[in-house]
């Protein structure tokens, strides 16, 4: 009996043990990371709209960027990813996470085709906007400009402003 006793406390003790599970830690960059819903303005070389007709500037709508850490894992830099949804660009930039800022100050390759690209003025504004449901939410913004380019030129804009919130997921906010 006292065999049996010691073979079934060994048993629930191995089951509370099995049940542990550690704590799994986020990335250097994951204030910072995530999806973002955007969309592209043409805009002037001081970052502003210079007509209406360059908000949506290529009638996209909205389009998903993606926000995320490199491979180093560092808090200094992050990837930002458009998945093709609008210029085919994944570039590394420099990132201050303290400040929620991003950018590089000079052009850095385009690691989905042959192009160099510059990133400035990023920033992700915590429940910086609302979205389309009246939620608040994540604000992103950054301004980028393409070597390859010859739109912006031809119709009458310098470069591009990216801009948009979190993406929720909620088809309210789609």
């Amino acid at each position: 009996m006292k065999k049996i006793l010691t073979i079934a406390l060994a048993l629930v003790s191995l089951a509370f043990i099995s049940c542990q599970k550690d704590p799994i830690g986020g990335t250097a960059t994951q204030e910072v990371s995530g999806q973002w819903y955007v969309q592209a303005d043409g805009v002037d070389a001081s970052g502003n709209l210079p007509a209406d007709e360059y908000a949506d500037v290529y009638g996209i709508g909205n389009f998903l960027v993606l926000t995320y850490n490199t491979s180093a894992n560092t808090e200094n830099e992050i990837f930002v990813d458009d998945l093709g949804n609008f210029w085919d660009f994944k570039l590394k930039v420099a990132c201050n996470l303290a400040a929620k800022t991003f950018g590089n100050s000079g052009e850095v390759p385009n690691l989905n085709y042959d192009c160099n690209v510059w990133v400035r003025n990023g920033k992700i504004v915590p429940n910086g906007t609302k979205t389309p449901s009246g939620m608040p939410a994540d604000y992103i913004e950054f301004e980028v400009g393409f070597d390859d380019d010859e739109d912006a030129a031809e119709l009458g804009f310098d470069h591009y402003k990216i801009h948009g919130f979190r993406y929720t997921g909620f088809v309210a906010d789609e």
